[in-house]
């Protein structure tokens, strides 16, 4: 497994431990993802169920870097992803600064480096056709 792949299984497994908050410790999801907000269990389920579609697509990528439909969406959920918490800060503030950075140090380095290594992942079929 290359790196990038071993990468997205640690993300993975992390965005994992998001999903168990989601549905069995809101309060812990209050506080350490969201601030200043009136959480219901409802909120705690949807984030929960969200994350573990995104946590899937981490897993399934990892093992399939060369699939690049699968490698887009799993790229598109990390912008998506930053991007709502992103809005979460500066336009509703129900998130810190420090939980935003939290979020951009995974998010932002997931990007980067799936755009890096956007077509270093070929079938290995293409690659002898050279």
């Amino acid at each position: 497994m290359k790196g990038l792949g071993w990468w997205l299984m640690l993300v993975g497994s992390l965005r994992l431990a998001s999903v168990w908050f989601g549905f069995f410790d809101i309060w812990a999801l209050r506080l350490a993802v969201f601030s200043q907000t009136q959480m219901t269990d409802v909120h705690g389920r949807t984030f929960g169920v969200w994350t573990l579609l995104t946590c899937t697509l981490c897993f399934l990528c990892a093992f399939n870097l060369e699939n690049k439909p699968l490698y887009l969406a799993t790229f598109l959920s990390f912008i998506y992803a930053f991007g709502h918490f992103i809005t979460e800060y500066l336009i509703y503030g129900t998130m810190t600064a420090s939980n935003l950075t939290t979020v951009g140090i995974f998010a932002g380095t997931s990007i980067v480096w799936m755009l890096l290594q956007w077509n270093a992942h070929r079938p290995q079929y293409a690659a002898k056709k050279e």
